[in-house]
């Protein structure tokens, strides 16, 4: 009981007027408003962590697919040429805590030709030995596609809407036109080389199974006239520290190389991402607005409401900022409740999407990600802290503010005036 006794009135009438009863009609119109006011806000940010979570599912799932074919770091020799030691590289590159993978490879520009078809592609030459280091190429597509590339053999392992786009499958052949030509008494002539399609590989992103070409390094080599590779790829622990990583590499390598992380590679669409996150979380945060600010409305009835009853405590001796603080503490109270329910009932949905939406699609016999348009089936999710505290705290926060003004008209109700007609 001693407990009881040291708690605030304040709190005691605050919680009391909160779960205000419905002995009149009025009462239970105060009530019913002050329900809704906590639904929307549970709802409000329910809905802003579930589309934040299945935003970063979805750049979770696109960011691994591009990184299956785009490697953490890439390492280039500052002058365009082929690396002068690889053996040697690889060592230094490998000494870093970080890196667990390494793979030379030759990039350039080409055109290939099926018949009268022809496509700009970006060719890459990689050493099937080691490219599963620093490639998860190996493991999406048919088991041991890369190791039919062999040095000298000229073969090409070909995106999977490239092959189609060409009309071409595995043993057919196709004819690589470099620019790098050579120079005749007629003028330049383009480098051209008949080679043969050894398989297909699907990365699960477009830009890439429509325009990259792999073949041998030692085989790209010869027909980009080089005399080794251009550089080297690197696969880390965290792909989240490239940047870092990259900036002590490139101190440790010197001016003769040039490192890029994976997020210099994709910085305009990862900076598309992000700003489209961003204008998410405004959007939603609106709904959140709205829905604490109807804390404003169901303040202001309470207040008409007992204005009899702040006029007794105020003559019984409460201060205006003791009265003040009882509306307070019902109106944050409503946003406490709103903002804690929508939390639980966010993460229950955003842990549980994968269960739910195909519970959905089964009910309404629909589709809601058909695999040939999106590539992926299910509906990812990934509920990060960093998005679910600032839901929470702006959402309080918003509850917070919509309290202070019907609170203060309250401390300053004046108890005769609210006296003279009871």
């Amino acid at each position: 009981m001693s407990f009881f006794k040291n708690i605030p009135y304040e709190l005691v009438l605050g919680w009391r007027y909160t779960r205000a009863g419905r002995a009149t009609r009025r009462n239970g119109f105060i009530s019913f408003i002050s329900g809704v006011s906590m639904m929307g806000i549970g709802l409000g940010v329910a809905a802003l962590i579930i589309v934040l979570s299945v935003m970063n599912g979805f750049q979770k799932e696109v960011r691994d697919r591009m990184l299956g074919v785009v490697s953490h770091i890439e390492v280039y020799a500052a002058d365009g040429a082929a690396v002068a030691d690889l053996p040697a590289l690889l060592a230094r590159l490998k000494a870093h805590p970080q890196v667990v993978g390494a793979a030379p490879f030759i990039t350039a520009q080409a055109l290939l030709a099926r018949g009268e078809d022809m496509k700009g592609v970006l060719v890459r030459g990689i050493d099937p030995a080691l490219e599963p280091e620093v490639s998860d190429l190996s493991s999406d597509t048919q088991v041991g596609v890369l190791s039919r590339l062999q040095s000298g053999g000229f073969g090409l392992v070909l995106g999977r809407d490239l092959a189609s786009n060409l009309g071409v499958q595995s043993g057919d052949p196709v004819t690589l036109v470099s620019p790098s030509g050579q120079i005749t008494p007629a003028g330049v002539v383009p480098r051209m080389k008949q080679l043969g399609v050894v398989g297909t590989f699907s990365s699960g992103h477009y830009e890439y199974d429509s325009a990259l070409a792999l073949m041998h390094v030692d085989d790209a080599a010869r027909m980009f006239r080089l005399e080794g590779p251009s550089g080297v790829r690197l696969k880390l622990r965290d792909l989240h520290l490239a940047r870092e990583v990259a900036r002590d590499l490139q101190l440790v390598l010197g001016p003769q190389f040039f490192v890029r992380d994976w997020t210099q590679q994709n910085k305009t669409w990862f900076a598309a991402v992000q700003v489209e996150k961003r204008m998410m979380f405004i959007i939603l945060t609106l709904i959140v607005a709205v829905a604490a600010f109807n804390l404003v409305s169901t303040l202001v009835m309470t207040v008409t409401d007992k204005r009899a009853d702040i006029a007794i405590l105020r003559t019984l001796g409460a201060s205006p900022r003791s009265i003040m603080g009882i509306f307070v503490v019902q109106g944050a109270t409503v946003g406490v409740i709103g903002t804690m329910s929508g939390l639980l009932l966010g993460l229950l949905v955003a842990f549980n999407i994968d269960v739910i939406v195909p519970a959905l699609e089964t009910l309404f016999n629909a589709s809601f990600l058909p695999r040939d348009i999106y590539l992926i089936s299910r509906m990812p999710s990934e509920p990060l802290a960093s998005d679910i505290f600032p839901v929470a705290i702006i959402s309080l926060v918003l509850a917070f503010v919509a309290t202070l003004y019907p609170s203060w008209r309250a401390s300053q109700v004046n108890p005769a005036e609210a006296l003279r007609y009871e």
